[in-house]
């Protein structure tokens, strides 16, 4: 029926659109909220002419998401230097030494090196992998290799997996498999998530590894 494909097609078009929009005002309402408390919060223990000045900036769109890229930027600028990082230290070494707050501090910040270091590996390639079982293949992504008192119990060439579950890639689980019972592709970590979120229906270009990997239709 051309009405119902129409309207599909018409769907498809602007649904991409129309969530990545409601995405960035979401975000823009949040930051300008948090923005805005503080500006209020500093109003209130100011004189009368710099409470009103604070007040109408508070009401500019968009500022707190200005705001909070360039203090991002400037603090980015400031750590580049020795000055920065000793100060970087002494702010890390402040949050190591509180009770409860270390484990949460320590934990989120080794995460956050591994995820954005520009040096790490992590989330760098996208894998092909046999999961739940032998002969059930799924994408995966490389998140490092075993060390440490994980590695002292295991033998052999591994290597750390994350595989995401569809079509919510922020969930999925931790494994530890073989090098040789991987199979790394040659896509794009943007293509490899557009496979998972869409649950198949967007494919990337097949590597020619993985269909060798899966064996013909009979």
């Amino acid at each position: 029926m051309p009405f119902k494909k129409y309207l599909l097609t018409g769907l498809m078009v602007w649904l991409p659109l129309a969530i990545t929009i409601w995405v960035l005002l979401w975000m823009t309402s949040v930051l300008d909220g948090l923005f805005g408390n503080f500006l209020s919060a500093v109003a209130a223990m100011s004189s009368d002419a710099v409470g009103e000045s604070l007040e109408r900036l508070r009401h500019i769109p968009g500022l707190g998401v200005v705001l909070v890229l360039g203090f991002m930027l400037v603090t980015g600028a400031l750590v580049s230097n020795v000055a920065g990082r000793w100060w970087v230290k002494q702010w890390n070494r402040l949050f190591t030494h509180i009770p409860v707050v270390k484990s949460i501090y320590n934990s989120v910040k080794k995460v956050s090196d591994t995820l954005f270091s520009s040096n790490g590996n992590a989330f760098r390639t996208a894998l092909l992998v046999q999961f739940p079982r032998q002969g059930s293949w799924t994408i995966a992504f490389q998140t490092g290799v075993p060390d440490g008192e994980v590695a002292r119990h295991l033998s052999g060439d591994l290597i750390s997996v994350y595989v995401p579950t569809t079509p919510n890639p922020t969930g999925g689980y931790f494994l530890l498999l073989p090098r040789s019972e991987v199979i790394e592709l040659n896509m794009s970590v943007d293509e490899a998530l557009t496979y998972v979120i869409s649950m198949g229906a967007v494919s990337p270009t097949v590597h020619p590894a993985v269909k060798a990997a899966i064996p013909p239709k009979s």
